[in-house]
């Protein structure tokens, strides 16, 4: 028998997707209390603030935290404000759109700071973010397009059966999911039953499963890149395979710069951010976790004309 928390509230999150956890002790207190002055600062000055040249929109656990990781390391990006946070996202055009425009201004350098990176380095800076549920939530692009019209996006796809263990693997070590795999591979149709339409049809109201529950359904690419790809022209869209991210770094790493304009710059080491050990999954399921995408991988095949290699 599948046991599910259909019933159960969901836990409280940040707003950066992870659990909240109330700091405890005079360090931690401070600490929080710090990031939220800054996050003020940040919010008054938003008028100053730049916005976004590229964005990095999934796929959840494809190596969006790796590549966002190794643009930073190139001389002419720089970091969301303030920089010691090394945060990679926001989450804004998802589930913190109801924080408004200024909020998400907050996370950027000022134009005066990338005024003088400019002058400094000679040459254009660029600045962006990575958020991998940009690519399944259903306003994340017609959002992001009436935001930031001229910005890059950058998508990494990794193949939908891999990437849904691994989703479930993250959740669980986050403390989120308390399922095993094939309970919560049993459990998802009636996790996400309607909530996509009810985002659809509210777009103000976030589902906490469609977002950390859907381990097949966020390697349904096909939905998630016509979305994009009706918001964006082709030109400012890279679709990569993570498998080739992995295979070749360097080639990929080449290739997102060239896509962005970018001098080309060599990294010492290409370190695999978030890639931590797990257990190999039961074959039957994941031989019909496959068979249940096979359809979808179809589609992202005839959608970008070329083969994804997952099958």
């Amino acid at each position: 028998m599948v046991m599910t928390d259909l019933e159960s509230p969901p836990p409280r999150m940040t707003p950066y997707g992870s659990l909240y956890e109330r700091p405890q002790g005079l360090v931690r207190t401070a600490r929080a209390m710090s990031r939220n002055a800054i996050r003020s600062y940040g919010t008054l000055t938003a008028r100053w603030r730049v916005t976004p040249d590229y964005l990095i929109i999934g796929t959840k656990r494809g190596g969006t935290t790796s590549l966002a990781r190794w643009m930073l390391e190139h001389p002419d990006v720089r970091p969301l404000f303030p920089g010691r946070e090394t945060r990679k996202g926001t989450y804004y055009f998802d589930v913190n759109y109801r924080r408004g425009e200024r909020w998400y201004r907050s996370h950027f350098p000022t134009r005066f700071a990338r005024g003088r990176a400019v002058r400094k380095a000679g040459r254009p800076v660029l600045v962006g973010e990575a958020t991998p549920y940009y690519l399944h939530h259903p306003h994340a692009a017609i959002r992001a397009r009436r935001f930031a019209p001229e910005a890059k996006v950058i998508v990494l796809l990794r193949d939908p059966a891999e990437r849904a263990y691994s989703h479930w693997v993250e959740r669980t070590r986050n403390r989120v999911e308390h399922l095993s795999f094939a309970d919560a591979v049993a459990a998802e149709p009636a996790r996400l039953a309607g909530a996509e339409q009810r985002m659809i049809d509210d777009p103000s109201y976030n589902s906490f499963a469609h977002q950390h529950f859907s381990y097949l359904d966020q390697g349904r690419y096909a939905r998630g890149l016509r979305r994009w790809m009706s918001a964006f022209p082709a030109h400012q869209l890279l679709v990569l395979r993570s498998e080739d991210m992995y295979a070749d770094p360097s080639a990929i790493y080449g290739q997102v710069l060239d896509f962005l304009g970018l001098p080309p710059h060599a990294l010492g080491e290409f370190d695999a951010w978030n890639m931590k050990p797990k257990q190999a999954v039961e074959p039957e399921l994941m031989a019909w976790i496959r068979s249940e995408l096979a359809a979808d991988v179809g589609e992202v095949e005839a959608l970008l004309g070329r083969s994804m290699e997952w099958t």
